[in-house]
């Protein structure tokens, strides 16, 4: 018998051997003998490490969908109604220690000291969101959809010195980089650095204020005007 025959009858018996050993595995533990197979002729894939949020970590409220904008470029309402949209804006100051919003309905969009784009409000002398304007630097002037306009008709009917309506509503208190206080939920925010405040003088004031006034429990209102420094918008 010459060499490569012998090798032949060599791997011969040594395949036969092979397969009565798996047939025997096979008898004893059939699905062993599968994983055994496989696991030996494929190489278990690497699985992607993961990171979940624990549920007690859930995520602030942030911006969202709001987008910083160039008011002189992007931004389109008639100044005649804004001030009234989906049942008025919310005027808001303070801190992060401490803010208040309410609803205002009264106000001017315009130029002013030169190519400042201007944003005047008025507050009431005895609403409590005044004595944060009275100390604030800055100041937020913000829009809701039409499908919060609870927020408008709650801040404009209760006040900060009950208890936080922002709360109450379900809002989420956010800062700029100026630590101006404005609301996650809002559609429209405008920024502005105070400029100016000072109340009406009522000596100064012609038939129709003078009229207003006379019945008016909340008491002369004071005008703040502020330049827009940042814009936001969905």
């Amino acid at each position: 018998m010459n060499f490569s025959k012998l090798l032949n009858v060599v791997l011969a018996l040594a395949l036969a051997v092979l397969c009565f050993q798996l047939a025997r595995t096979r008898q004893t533990n059939p699905a062993a003998s599968e994983e055994a197979v496989i696991s030996a002729s494929v190489a278990a894939p690497e699985v992607p490490a993961t990171h979940a949020t624990p549920k007690d970590e859930a995520p602030a409220a942030t911006s969202g969908e709001l987008q910083e904008f160039e008011v002189t470029e992007d931004f389109e309402v008639n100044p005649f109604h804004f001030f009234m949209t989906n049942g008025g804006l919310i005027l808001c100051a303070g801190n992060q220690e401490k803010s208040n919003a309410m609803t205002i309905g009264w106000g001017g969009l315009g130029t002013l000291w030169g190519r400042n784009h201007a944003v005047t409000v008025y507050v009431a002398q005895s609403r409590y969101t005044r004595q944060f304007m009275d100390a604030a630097k800055y100041f937020t002037v913000m829009a809701f959809g039409p499908d919060r306009r609870d927020v408008p008709d709650y801040l404009g009917h209760n006040s900060g010195r009950d208890g936080d309506k922002a709360a109450a509503l379900g809002l989420h208190t956010l800062y700029t980089e100026n630590g101006t206080p404005y609301y996650a939920e809002a559609a429209l925010v405008l920024e502005c650095e105070m400029m100016y405040a000072r109340p009406f003088d009522a000596e100064s004031m012609k038939e129709v204020p003078s009229r207003l006034y006379s019945n008016f429990p909340a008491g002369v209102h004071t005008m703040y005007i502020g330049r827009v420094v940042k814009a936001w918008k969905r």
